[in-house]
Order: structure tokens, then C-alpha cells, then sequence
């Protein structure tokens, strides 16, 4: 009887699941790094990470939270002053007008409270499909791949992807994951690039995936 062979789709597969063993041996628990207490506050916590870490939003937050604490408190919020609090995160202006946007949004067509469905969190200002998975995945536990500049860059220096259209990663990314793992990898791949494969000096000497990554500087490569 031959053999049976394995198509490029069931390596990758196989190879994504070993990367996610040593994800999650490495880094336990996966969540995201931002503080919150319910599906508002990441929410607008995950607007204000836009160019900013996680560090500094959640330095940020506390105050924040304090001064305003429902969706109508934002939605109602004086511009000026949610400027001045947020400043630090950069792009204070624009977060700002998502924020009172997206809370506006929230009051009027969900009476206050956050949607539970990336169809509808989608259509908030300021909300684009890796905020809604950010929410939908850590609040509620529905599976979505949240594709960040960090799952992006090492989604394709893993070569699980060629796309660099952070819908077009999403989708192959789900292909090869089992639903299950789709925000856990992802999320997983955030703390990754942030504190070993980083952007200007990747550290694949001390990488625990570096054996299933093609672009690795050392070690020996394996499917």
C-alpha cells in the first residue's frame, strides 16, 4: 500500500499546530494585555491601542474609566476634555471622536450595550473587524483571528500567509486553524512579536517556534 502524502494545505496545518503547542507552553495564559472590566471598557481601551501600546493605554485607562462609566457617559462626553485625558496615546483627536462616536452608536441602536455580533459591531465608528474580534474573543469567547501589524508580520515570516490585506491574513489563518485557536493564535502571536520576534531584532535564538518558521536565523527547520 503507498503511502499516503500530504498536501501543502494538511503541512501547514500540521505545522500551525505544532507553532500554537509552543505558543501556548510558552505563554499560558492567552489574553489580552489591556485592562478592562467588561466589553466597553476594552472596547474603547482597543480603539485607544491604535499606534499605541498596550503599556500606555492602560496607564490611561484607570482615570478614563473613573470619569466616564457607561456608554452614555461617552457618548455625552465633552470632546476637549476626553482629549486632554487620552493625549498620551497619540492620535488623541481622532480616538476621541471615535470614542464618542462608537458610544453614541452603542445608546441609540444597542440601548447601551455593546453588541455581541461583528455584524453590528462593525458598523460602530471607529470599530473595524480586529477591535470586534479583540471584544468578541476575549468577553464573549466567539472564535475570530485578530490580525494586528504583529500577526501580520510573522503570520507571513511563518509563511502561513502571503497577503499583507489584514482581511486576506484573517482568512487564511481561519483556513488552517481550527476554530477553536483562531483568537488564541492570534492573540498568542501579539505577545510573540512584542516580546521576542521583534520587528527590527527578532530574537529566533531564544524562539520556541523557530524550528517551524522558514525564516528563522538558526536552528534547524523542520515541517
Amino acid at each position: 500500500m503507498a503511502a499516503s502524502v500530504k498536501g501543502p494545505a494538511e503541512a501547514k496545518r500540521q505545522r500551525v499546530a505544532k507553532i500554537m503547542a509552543g505558543l501556548r507552553k510558552e505563554y499560558r495564559l492567552i489574553e489580552t494585555a489591556l485592562a478592562h472590566g467588561n466589553p466597553l471598557q476594552l472596547l474603547i481601551a482597543t480603539i485607544l491601542s491604535a499606534q499605541c501600546t498596550d503599556e500606555r493605554v492602560n496607564k490611561v485607562t484607570p482615570a478614563l474609566f473613573k470619569r466616564y462609566r457607561v456608554a452614555k457617559d461617552f457618548a455625552r462626553a465633552d470632546p476637549a476634555e476626553l482629549e486632554r485625558i487620552i493625549h498620551s496615546t497619540g492620535f488623541y483627536k481622532a480616538k476621541a471622536r471615535s470614542i464618542v462616536g462608537c458610544c453614541q452608536g452603542i445608546v441609540d441602536r444597542f440601548g447601551g450595550t455593546v453588541p455581541n455580533r461583528m455584524e453590528d459591531l462593525v458598523t460602530l465608528p471607529g470599530v473595524g473587524r480586529k477591535t470586534a474580534n479583540v471584544v468578541l474573543g476575549a468577553c464573549w469567547g466567539i472564535p475570530g483571528v485578530v490580525v494586528d501589524t504583529h500577526v501580520k508580520r510573522i503570520g507571513n515570516l511563518l509563511k502561513l500567509t502571503s497577503h499583507h490585506d489584514p482581511e486576506k491574513i484573517e482568512r487564511d489563518l481561519m483556513a488552517i486553524l481550527p476554530e477553536h485557536d483562531w483568537y488564541n493564535f492570534s492573540t498568542a502571536l501579539i505577545l510573540h512579536g512584542r516580546a521576542v520576534c521583534v520587528a527590527r531584532r527578532p530574537k529566533c535564538e531564544v524562539c520556541v517556534i523557530n524550528r517551524y518558521c522558514p525564516s528563522a536565523r538558526c536552528a534547524p527547520k523542520q515541517a
